[in-house]
């Protein structure tokens, strides 16, 4: 038998290598609460044997699928891991909506982290995302590297909490996919200008079809993707003053980005300011045009991302 074709072949140049494509695995994993088992789902992103992890955390009412452009931005470097909390999304409702609060969200994303057979991730939160992480990585030992806090900061004004009041766990049930975009647009006003595609996506993903036949199901409809019980803390106790987390963000210290949307209504500037000069003394950057919160979507915002975690 001839050597020459094998020899040849060890000689001939290597194909050009193509661009990595790594994309969405959907996930769950059990966590235990007060009341028994749960079950959390996430999205993931990049090689799943990269030992660099990036963890985003959403707002209140929202999802995981908010970070799909950031989690595409950031797959060739890192394995991106977007959950939804508990209660929202694609994760299960609570029975007893007492549990709803920090101390489970903490314990699940600590559980999430252990399954991911990690040390240490870095950890993009916004709003209670952002929340979530600072009390994460205000612990001794903590698992977070780099610290992102988008539009939230160590005051929470009260202004914000009861605007987020008004419209949490009141939405109404949509008759079409065009009514739930134009309620979306409505309340996410303060998101800052979206293209029509990124409306969209935040519609599909914030919206799920209830009941039988036809668009939205035998006249069911539409209705929002986390359980209306999320509202029954604001409506039960009124915020009547600012909440100050000031203590938790002394703690903190790891490299922090802190972002802002210029109109913001939550994480007021003057908070933002001296983010910069107590606790982690963080990098701060603004966004024009933008209020409670940006929502990372943006190339720009995507870049201040990118630029902050791959300094690591």
């Amino acid at each position: 038998m001839s050597l020459l074709p094998p020899l040849r072949r060890l000689f001939e140049p290597s194909p050009t290598p193509q661009r990595p494509v790594h994309g969405l695995r959907e996930r769950t994993v059990q966590c235990l609460g007060p009341h028994g088992l749960h079950r959390m789902a996430y999205a993931e992103w990049g090689r799943p044997d990269n030992p660099r992890v990036v963890v985003c955390v959403h707002g209140l009412t929202r999802n995981g699928r908010d970070f799909d452009d950031l989690a595409r931005a950031l797959a060739d470097d890192f394995r991106v891991i977007c959950p939804d909390v508990v209660g929202r999304g694609r994760s299960d409702w609570l029975g007893v909506k007492a549990d709803y609060g920090f101390p489970l969200y903490v314990s699940d994303m600590i559980t999430l982290i252990a399954r991911l057979d990690v040390e240490h991730v870095h950890w993009v939160g916004t709003s209670m995302g952002g929340i979530i992480g600072m009390l994460i990585a205000s612990q001794p030992h903590a698992p977070i590297g780099r610290l992102v806090l988008n539009d939230v900061g160590p005051v929470i004004t009260a202004v914000s909490l009861r605007r987020i009041g008004q419209y949490v766990g009141t939405a109404p049930r949509f008759a079409s996919m065009a009514q739930a975009e134009a309620y979306i647009r409505e309340v996410g006003a303060p998101f800052g200008p979206l293209t029509d595609a990124q409306w969209r996506h935040l519609t599909q993903y914030t919206v799920r079809p209830v009941g039988g036949e036809g668009e939205g199901g035998a006249g069911g409809g539409f209705a929002m993707v986390y359980d209306p019980a999320l509202g029954d803390a604001f409506r039960a106790a009124p915020a009547t003053a600012d909440i100050d987390l000031w203590p938790v963000y002394e703690k903190l210290r790891c490299p922090t980005l802190a972002l802002r949307g210029a109109e913001s209504d939550l994480l007021e500037r003057s908070t933002f300011e001296a983010m910069a000069l107590h606790g982690p003394r963080a990098k701060t950057v603004e966004f024009a045009g933008v209020g409670h919160a940006p929502m990372l979507m943006d190339p720009a915002q995507i870049d201040v991302v990118r630029d902050f975690l791959l300094a690591a």
